[in-house]
C-alpha cells in the first residue's frame, strides 16, 4: 500500500506526511531527503557532473525508525546536514536532472513495495506511484510557506530570513513547475488540501477522514 502526498516546497508535506504515518502505523518515505542527500554529495565532490552518471556506486540508503526518516551515505548520517541553506539552493537543480530522478523514483517504489508507506513529494501521485491507494495535494501561498519554513530552520539552531527563504521558494516553485522531466502538477484523482487557513491538526485530521473512508487502514 502507497498514499502520497504532493505539493511545492514548504506546504506541510513533510509534516502531514509523518503525522498520518504515526497515526496509520505505516512506513514514512521522504523523496525531498534523498534528493537531497545526492545534492548534498554532489556539492562535497566539487559539483562533478560525473556524479550523476554513477548513482549506482552511491552508497545511499535510508531508515524509518521511532518516527524519524534518517539518510546516510556510506558510514555519515547526513539527515541534519542536507537541510542546509546551501543544499537548499541547489536541490532543484539537481532533481531536474532525469537520471537522478529516475534513480530516486527507483528507490523509492523498491521501498513501497516491501512496506505499506506514506511519501510525500511533487510528482509522486503522477509519475512515482500513479495507483497509489490515496493521493493528496497540499498547496497555500508562498508567502505562508515562507513563514513556515522559515520558522522550522531556526527551529533546527540554523540562521534564516523570512525575504531569503521567500525567494527561495519562488525560484523553486518556479523550477519545479518548468522543468522538462516530471515538472510538479497535480494528479487528476489527487484530493486538493489547501492549508493557509488550516492548522496542523485540522490538515492531519482531514487526511486521516480520507484515507479511512478509501482504505481499510484504521487507527489504533
Amino acid at each position: 500500500m502507497i498514499i502520497v502526498l504532493d505539493g511545492p516546497a514548504g506546504s506541510g508535506k513533510s509534516s502531514t506526511a509523518k503525522a498520518l504515518a504515526s497515526k496509520l502505523t505505516l512506513q514514512y518515505l521522504d523523496s525531498g531527503a534523498l534528493y537531497r542527500a545526492i545534492s548534498y554529495q554532489w556539492i562535497k565532490t566539487g559539483k562533478d557532473l560525473s556524479l550523476f552518471d554513477n548513482l549506482d556506486e552511491m552508497p545511499l540508503t535510508f531508515t524509518y525508525d521511532s518516527g524519524e526518516f534518517r539518510v546516510f551515505i556510506g558510514e555519515e548520517d547526513c539527515t541534519a546536514a542536507i537541510r542546509s541553506k546551501k543544499v537548499s539552493g541547489s536541490v532543484s537543480k539537481v532533481a531536474a536532472n532525469p537520471t537522478v530522478r529516475a534513480f530516486v523514483n527507483l528507490l523509492m517504489r523498491q521501498h513501497a513495495n516491501a512496506h505499506p508507506s506514506i511519501a510525500d513529494g511533487r510528482d509522486l501521485g503522477t509519475v512515482v506511484f500513479p495507483d497509489a491507494e490515496v493521493k493528496f495535494f497540499l498547496q497555500a501561498s508562498a508567502e505562508v510557506r515562507a513563514q513556515r519554513r522559515t520558522k522550522e530552520v531556526l527551529e533546527s539552531g540554523q540562521n534564516a530570513s523570512y525575504e531569503e527563504v521567500l525567494q527561495n521558494i519562488k525560484e523553486r516553485d518556479r523550477l519545479d513547475s518548468a522543468r522538462e522531466h516530471d515538472p510538479l502538477r497535480k494528479a487528476e484523482d489527487a484530493i486538493v488540501v489547501q492549508t493557509d487557513q488550516m492548522t496542523f491538526d485540522e490538515q492531519v485530521a482531514f487526511c486521516v477522514e480520507h484515507i479511512l473512508s478509501k482504505t481499510s487502514l484504521t487507527i489504533e
